[in-house]
């Protein structure tokens, strides 16, 4: 009877964007709310989604839509949700609905401007466009139950994403976009020769028959190589070390948006596959591969902290911290006890609030500063801007597992999981691993505290908070990027030309000649650190205690703290975190009828 809202979800941001399409010069002057309604839209059939699905039946599929889609080949359009599956719908649908509403609102000098069509813009319908079939994708990755309709909306997601890198992203988006497909491509092909492999040897696609089979009819080698197969391409997506060299560079390039949905959604779709189909279909494989998972999650945990503790630029240390989380998450599943598994889906969810907001944190402070260089913030956020620097400490805190907050449970529930692993898997090794982990909990503290002694303590220290990006030029402009003028030929260059010609005319052909002249490389976040008239840093942080914004003249601009879009995108996120940290309940009776039947055998 509700068949129609997994449909629904899916054709929501796809007929948004096919409109996009059609209709282009009768939406340009709406495109400002277009996508606000369109992803409010989606986030609204989430939240009915939420409201109407069965509590007490959370293991069993439901909305359920099954439809021959290739019958030739025994191929279904197969939809359904499941109490492993709601929560990230819900969180994919609430992620994007955020996202525009921090593009949407703000004024001429705010992140809004990147969906206001004028001259020197950043191809405001093309960014719509890319975000809603982005959404696509990540729905439709959690919703689908049939082998290769995951894969096929698994890799639907890698195209907008490339583009929202390439096109979009700061002055090494060439570079970073290319790692980025290279990587994520290659694993897709293993991946896919592994799902091929399943249905080689049982017939049959069909992810909810092949989980309560539980590996009939496939032997342990079979199993084990097609274990090893989908893992290599599920952990590139995760990312798993040592495949997550990818990661740093499109965390730090991608624009604010990007950053968010990267690590709030695509990174839970690698972690979401060994839920859904590598444990289930395949557990002979994952029993005999569990030892090596939790080897490399655990390696991962103490790499990406030693990584962050060694990092200056904001966006990256967080990025290095998603290597370690992600690590939690992983080593979770390689315990293969209820308890692992469930604070893996816990930190799954916990991570992409978490670290959602602290992209949309670090974006903001890009935007103020023109840098998000630890040491050339000066530090004293939370003399000059009081709010900002407050969340910014939260979301440290919640980072960093302390117990109240979201960030806790999913780690503790994973080193838990550890103590008392799965019979048949070394005890004594995943006790070690669990020591491990403890300490990368430690150093996890550390390199949070450590970053919020350098931005957000201390005395602001002006003289240093002057990097040569926000220096006012010959033109009287500071910001970033600069015009050019002082820049060298081949500086120049990496602005003026992001992509290949043939893909720039792909993208660049949606506005009329004078909206595609101007910058034509220009990024998100350096727009919004392009304020006319903008004084140094060091200037503006000496203001912050003195006139109102507007009245020091073309060179007085002062530092704002959050504004009202930015309250807006951010709310939601705090407040569930404090919700699911203070009752991690609300989670765990959803995922854990879900992971008992999926763990089946091995149970």
């Amino acid at each position: 009877m509700t068949g129609w809202l997994p449909v629904a979800l899916l054709a929501v941001p796809l007929l948004g964007a096919l409109l996009l399409l059609v209709s282009p010069a009768v939406l340009r002057p709406w495109l400002r709310v277009y996508g606000l309604v369109v992803s409010g839209v989606a986030l609204v059939l989430a939240v009915v989604m939420v409201a109407t699905f069965d509590y007490g039946q959370a293991a069993r599929p439901q909305f359920a839509v099954d439809r021959e889609w290739i019958p030739g080949l025994g191929i279904h359009f197969h939809l359904a949700v499941d109490g492993i599956s709601l929560p990230l719908i819900a969180l994919t649908a609430l992620l994007t609905f955020l996202c525009f509403v921090y593009l949407s609102w703000g004024d001429a000098r705010g992140p809004g401007q990147l969906l206001r069509p004028r001259a020197g813009g950043a191809r405001p319908r093309a960014l719509v466009f890319t975000l809603l079939v982005l959404e696509v994708g990540m729905i439709g990755t959690f919703l689908a139950l049939d082998l290769l309709l995951f894969f096929v909306f698994f890799e639907i997601v890698l195209i907008p994403m490339y583009f929202l890198i390439a096109v979009w992203g700061g002055k090494g988006r060439r570079s970073a976009s290319i790692k980025f497909i290279l990587y994520t491509l290659l694993g897709s092909v293993v991946m896919l020769l592994g799902l091929l492999l399943v249905w080689a040897r049982t017939g049959t696609l069909d992810i909810v028959a092949l989980s309560q089979a539980h590996g009939a009819g496939m032997p342990r080698a079979v199993q084990i190589l097609a274990f090893v197969a989908v893992g290599v391409g599920l952990a590139v997506k995760t990312p798993m070390w040592p495949l997550h060299t990818w990661l740093p560079d499109a965390h730090t390039e991608a624009p604010t948006v990007g950053s968010v949905l990267l690590a709030g959604v695509l990174l839970k779709m690698g972690t979401y596959g060994f839920a859904r189909i590598a444990i289930p279909v395949l557990p002979e494989g994952a029993a005999a591969v569990a030892p090596w998972l939790g080897a490399f999650a655990v390696v991962g945990i103490v790499y990406g902290a030693l990584a962050c503790l060694a990092q200056r630029d904001l966006k990256r240390m967080i990025a290095y911290s998603s290597v370690g989380h992600m690590g939690f998450v992983l080593l979770g599943f390689a315990t293969l006890t209820t308890v692992g598994i469930n604070g893996a889906l816990f930190a799954n969810v916990a991570h992409g609030l978490i670290t959602g907001l602290l992209f949309f944190l670090a974006g903001a402070i890009k935007e103020r500063y023109g840098t998000a260089d630890m040491r050339a913030l000066g530090g004293g956020m939370l003399a000059t801007l009081p709010h900002l620097g407050s969340v910014l400490t939260f979301a440290a805190i919640a980072s960093l597992g302390v117990p109240g907050l979201a960030g806790f449970w999913g780690e503790m529930l994973s080193l838990f999981g550890a103590f008392q692993p799965a019979a048949g898997l070394p005890r004594g090794l995943f006790l070690t691993f669990m020591v491990i982990g403890g300490l990368g909990a430690v150093l996890t503290a550390a390199y949070f505290l450590v970053m919020l002694s350098r931005v957000t303590h201390g005395r602001p220290e002006h003289a240093q908070a002057v990097p040569a990006i926000a220096r006012t030029g010959a033109s009287g402009v500071g910001g970033w990027p600069p015009d050019g003028s002082a820049l060298p030929d081949s500086e120049r260059s990496e602005w003026a030309g992001e992509l290949p010609g043939s893909e720039r005319s792909g993208w660049a052909g949606e506005l009329p000649d004078s909206e595609r002249s101007g910058w034509a490389g220009e990024s998100p976040d350096s727009q919004q650190a392009a304020w006319a008239g903008e004084s140094p840093i060091s200037e503006r942080v000496a203001g912050a205690a003195g006139p109102a914004e507007g009245e020091g003249g073309a060179g007085g601009r002062v530092l704002r703290d959050i504004q009202g879009y930015e309250f807006a995108a951010w709310v939601p996120l705090i407040v569930l975190i404090l919700l699911f940290g203070l009752w991690p309940k609300l989670l765990l009776s959803l995922t854990t009828p879900a992971v008992q039947t999926l763990l089946g055998a091995l149970s």
